[in-house]
């Protein structure tokens, strides 16, 4: 549920018809800012909101982009943006030592787990399959988008992979750790 939560407003957005991109975009930032605020409210600490925040600049500036100028080549590209966004996002938490998925796996890990090595190390791997997923992700939508497949099944099917295959490695991944863990 957590990283159902933490992609929602990209989901929103991708979900929402092209021709609308920018109540898309609306839709997404108000949805980020509102998981920000809720999480906060709850004691979630900032820094286990990286995606979020990342969330909310991004569909900040998409927003501003797509009501002052509806028909901006940033539209033609915006799916590859978004996945090129969360891969950017992903990479830099993990170069500062902060992989996104650290704040995930918190909120369903005892406290004196969190500085161990093995579950900051399960973390990098997982983020680092993020973002190489969203690196790819947006590459093949930017060819896809400049081929003119922009709106075709395959970008879609792209859009959907790029989410389904990290989620699923990261459960199997988890499981295979912790059945490792618990032998």
């Amino acid at each position: 549920m957590s990283y159902l939560r933490t992609f929602l407003p990209w989901i929103v957005f991708a979900a929402v018809p092209s021709a609308d991109w920018q109540w898309g975009a609306l839709a997404a930032l108000v949805i980020a800012v509102a998981i920000i605020a809720q999480q906060l409210h709850s004691g979630i600490a900032f820094d286990a909101l990286i995606i979020e925040a990342g969330s909310a600049v991004f569909f900040t500036a998409l927003a501003v982009i797509a009501f002052t100028n509806h028909d901006s080549d940033v539209h033609t590209y915006s799916a590859a943006l978004s996945a090129g966004t969360l891969a950017i996002i992903a990479g830099v938490s993990l170069a500062m030592g902060k992989p996104f998925t650290l704040g995930i796996a918190k909120r369903t890990t005892p406290r004196e787990v969190w500085v161990l090595k093995p579950f900051i190390r399960v973390n990098v791997v997982i983020t680092a399959v993020w973002t190489a997923a969203f690196v790819l992700t947006a590459v093949v939508l930017a060819v896809l988008e400049h081929g003119g497949h922009a709106n075709s099944t395959t970008a879609t099917l792209v859009q959907i992979a790029g989410f389904a295959v990290p989620m699923l490695f990261t459960a199997r991944y988890v499981a295979r750790i912790q059945a490792k863990a618990a032998a």
